[in-house]
């Protein structure tokens, strides 16, 4: 499967490979800061793809100091910064996005699976347009946000669906909701049926599996929604959990594992792939004593 790396992707990678050349010189980042009159933050975040490095001469002089004398490995870093410093599709957005949702985005262009668990609501690449704008109108009060931004992150929202969809290498998701998703009612009976329908069609697709954890099943359960990635090319897999305001990213191994294996315990519980349209007809049913 061919990998899709974007500008933020290549950042991560970019930092990445600093921090290895910068700990092979036995040089902490206060000392490399303290070196080249870098800001020890700025550094810190270079090196975890959370910021790019604008200027070609502070590379030059990170490779001067780490001894990258070779000319393609100075060829190959070099180049990567350049592919760091282009615009991700989604740049126009990024006012709309909270915190640390552009990094996220471009981690999720570049990997090959997801595994995902959404207790609460469908799963944001399974939603249709109508839910979805449903959603951001239920919270438009609370929340204080404006029409346009309702607009702009329902279509952020289905332009990420194309992961799954598009014929070119398209990712392979693996998703569990709790039944309590499943059940809450958002926008009305048809909307829920629309997308009841949209989850059965996508779960069709070979890439594409969805399993519905029921209530009365003993078992382990996540008490957030979270999503692991995968990537090609033994590149250490991110875990993201929605936070209040913003999100968490994160490649840290003990908090991937965890993530891994609740996601594990799960699967293990959950209906088989099988049996995920007969249980949302059964949902459709029950609505039939209930008026609205």
């Amino acid at each position: 499967m061919a990998a899709r790396r974007g500008a933020t992707f290549r950042r991560r990678e970019l930092g990445r490979e600093l921090r290895r050349l910068r700990e092979a010189k036995g040089l902490t980042q206060e000392e490399v800061g303290h070196r080249l009159g870098f800001s020890h933050t700025k550094l810190v975040r270079v090196e975890t793809g959370d910021i790019d490095l604008p200027r070609t001469s502070d590379l030059e002089d990170l490779m001067t100091l780490y001894d990258v004398i070779d000319k393609g490995d100075r060829a190959t870093l070099l180049q990567l910064h350049r592919e760091s410093l282009s615009k991700d599709p989604w740049t126009p957005y990024k006012a709309f996005m909270p915190s640390k949702m552009p990094t996220y985005r471009g981690l999720e262009e570049a990997a090959h699976v997801m595994r995902a668990f959404q207790p609460d609501v469908v799963f944001g690449m399974l939603q249709t347009e109508e839910y979805t704008r449903a959603l951001f109108q239920l919270a438009k009060p609370v929340d204080e946000t404006t029409s346009e931004f309702i607009e702009t992150n329902t279509k952020m929202r289905l332009e990420r669906k194309d992961l799954i969809t598009r014929e070119d290498s398209p990712l392979e998701l693996r998703v569990i909701m709790d039944e309590a998703a499943l059940r809450r009612m958002i926008g009305g009976p048809d909307i829920m049926r629309a997308q009841y329908d949209e989850i059965i069609e996508l779960s069709e697709l070979e890439n594409v599996t969805v399993q519905i954890l029921p209530h009365e099943v003993v078992t382990y359960r996540a008490r957030s929604n979270f999503i692991i990635l995968d990537f090609p090319d033994d590149v250490d897999p991110v875990v993201q959990t929605d936070l209040p305001d913003t999100i968490s990213v994160t490649d840290a191994r003990r908090a991937v594992a965890k993530a891994a294996r609740g996601f594990d315990a799960m699967r293990e519980s959950a209906l088989a792939p099988a049996k995920t349209a007969d249980f949302l007809y059964q949902l459709t049913q029950g609505w039939k004593s209930h008026r609205y």
